[in-house]
C-alpha cells in the first residue's frame, strides 16, 4: 500500500469519527431545544447566510413556500427569528435571526466544538505540536482547493 492510500484511509477514517460525533452532538442539541432538525437547520443557515426570504427557503428545503413559512412563523413565535424589511423592497420580508437566535447558535457552536476540547486534552503537548502543524498545512491546501471550485 502506498503512503498517500495509507494518507487517505487514516485521514478518512479520522473524517468518519468526526463526522459522526459532530453530527450526533448537533442532533441532540437539536433535539434538546425542542425544534425539529429542519428548524434547527434553518436557524444554522440564517446565521451563516444571513437573512433570506420565505422563497430562499423554500427552494433550499425543496418544499412549498406554504411549507416555508410554517416553519418560519414557528421559529419566530419561539423567537429565534425575526421578520425584517427588505432593503430592496419594502413590501417583502426577510428572515434574520433574533438575539436569542444567535444564542442558541453560540450554545451549539460551543457544544459541538466541547468534543474537540475533550480530544486535544487527551493528547499530549508533543502530539498537539505535531498535530497543529498538520492540520495548518491541511486547512491551507483546503482552501486552495476551495478556491479553484
Amino acid at each position: 500500500m502506498t503512503k498517500q492510500v495509507q494518507f487517505s484511509k487514516k485521514l478518512r477514517s479520522f473524517m468518519d469519527i468526526f463526522m459522526h460525533r459532530s453530527m450526533r452532538g448537533w442532533g441532540h442539541f437539536a433535539k434538546n431545544t425542542g425544534l425539529s432538525i429542519q428548524q434547527f437547520s434553518l436557524v444554522m443557515q440564517l446565521h451563516y447566510r444571513g437573512a433570506c426570504g420565505i422563497s430562499d427557503i423554500s427552494q433550499r428545503y425543496e418544499v412549498t413556500n406554504a411549507a416555508a413559512s410554517q416553519m418560519a412563523d414557528k421559529l419566530v413565535q419561539l423567537g429565534y427569528v425575526a421578520r425584517i424589511e427588505d432593503p430592496n423592497d419594502r413590501r417583502a420580508k426577510l428572515l434574520s435571526l433574533s438575539a436569542k437566535g444567535n444564542k442558541l447558535i453560540e450554545q451549539s457552536i460551543e457544544e459541538r466544538y466541547r468534543w474537540v476540547d475533550q480530544l486535544s486534552e487527551s493528547l499530549s503537548a508533543e502530539q498537539r505540536e505535531k498535530i497543529s502543524d498538520a492540520l495548518g498545512i491541511m486547512t491551507e491546501a483546503a482552501a486552495k482547493l476551495d478556491q479553484t471550485q
